[in-house]
């Protein structure tokens, strides 16, 4: 090999050694969107770090490292927290967006960021839209120790020199991230279980546009509230009576498809996120009637600076990768990602600090 195709500490840079380079990162490729997405809620700035990922790479003398997918995972943790950070210096405000026409009429869309509008709406199901819209209110640093730990099982002191912190208190990071997204039900199980079973029904009719299974769940006065902001002009601020608020339905019906439920200040509501992020919030108000549980009111919530006072927490629940309870498929890739092995979770390649990925 010529000279010219090594680059001055001796790795490697010719045509065959990048292509195989190349090959071994798109292994890993699916791994590290899921990742990124889960610290960033949104797939095209997702594929950006990934992209800067492989630029680091590409640069990079990694013939040191034993576990290439952490040392990777690392670089785009790194990048991530340093996205989050400007977002935030920023004061980026997500929350009560107007629902551009193209979310309403076709797919999930991302959230109008410009990214694949299939391909996000499989990342926002295997993820779950209450917990994108939870994940989006915590700190920099508490969302990348709760994404590493609590979804892909990464140990502390191993995402400690990611974020910056000490072991001790990346994990204070990760328990007080896991409080939020957990959040603390002001209600009974049992009760908290029934609402979910009324609001699952009246999701499922508002999207359908089921007239009468709408009406099934409503009660006789069931009164609807709604923000200005969330309504069609003309449409009354408050509607009254069980048939008139299950054709008003209809008006929500497009935007039910991007609903799901979540617990909003403690008791049962739902949130309604196009591409993970938020737009609107429902809440409920039930009562026992002849016929079972029953929807004796609820309220449509737009305005950014009422849906920022709300304590969000997702409610679906599972066993993730370590072991404990944590929300619905964070341990789970999306569709066609390559599913890593249990070695991939450390973030750290060794002591050879000249592959250091920052």
């Amino acid at each position: 090999m010529d000279e010219r195709d090594r680059r001055p500490d001796g790795q490697d840079r010719g045509a065959d050694g990048q292509d195989r380079l190349a090959e071994r990162f798109e292994t890993h490729r699916g791994h590290l969107r899921a990742v990124a997405y889960r610290m960033l809620g949104s797939l095209s700035e997702a594929d950006d770090a990934v992209q800067e990922a492989w630029l680091r790479l590409s640069r990079a003398d990694v013939r040191g490292v034993e576990n290439l997918a952490g040392w990777l995972t690392t670089v785009v943790s790194r990048l991530c927290l340093d996205m989050l950070r400007t977002r935030a210096a920023r004061r980026e405000d997500l929350v009560g967006q107007d629902l551009p026409d193209h979310i309403g009429n076709s797919g999930d869309g991302g959230g109008g960021d410009g990214g694949d509008p299939e391909r996000e709406a499989v990342l926002v199901d295997s993820v779950g839209r209450a917990l994108l819209v939870v994940l989006d209110t915590l700190g920099p640093a508490e969302r990348i120790a709760f994404v590493l730990h609590d979804m892909f099982a990464v140990p502390f002191d191993q995402i400690a020199p990611v974020v910056e912190r000490s072991p001790a208190t990346t994990k204070k990071l990760a328990s007080r991230a896991r409080g939020k997204v957990r959040g603390t039900p002001a209600v009974p199980a049992a009760e908290l279980a029934r609402h979910r079973r009324v609001v699952d029904a009246f999701l499922a009719a508002s999207r359908s546009g089921d007239l009468d299974a709408i009406l099934a769940v409503l009660a006789t006065d069931v009164v609807r509230r709604a923000d200005r902001a969330a309504l069609p002009p003309g449409v009354p601020a408050e509607v009254r009576g069980a048939r008139a608020v299950a054709k008003g339905v209809v008006v929500f019906g497009r935007r039910a498809r991007f609903a799901e439920p979540a617990l909003v200040d403690g008791a049962m509501g739902a949130v309604v996120a196009p591409g993970g992020r938020l737009l609107l919030v429902l809440t409920f108000t039930f009562a026992v009637t002849g016929e079972g549980e029953k929807i004796v009111g609820y309220e449509v919530i737009a305005d950014p600076a009422r849906l920022r006072r709300l304590d969000l927490a997702a409610l679906e629940t599972v066993r993730g990768l370590t072991g404990r309870v944590v929300p619905r498929n964070i341990g789970a890739l999306p569709p066609g990602a390559e599913e890593e092995d249990s070695r991939h979770s450390g973030i750290r390649s060794g002591p050879d600090r000249t592959s250091d990925p920052r």
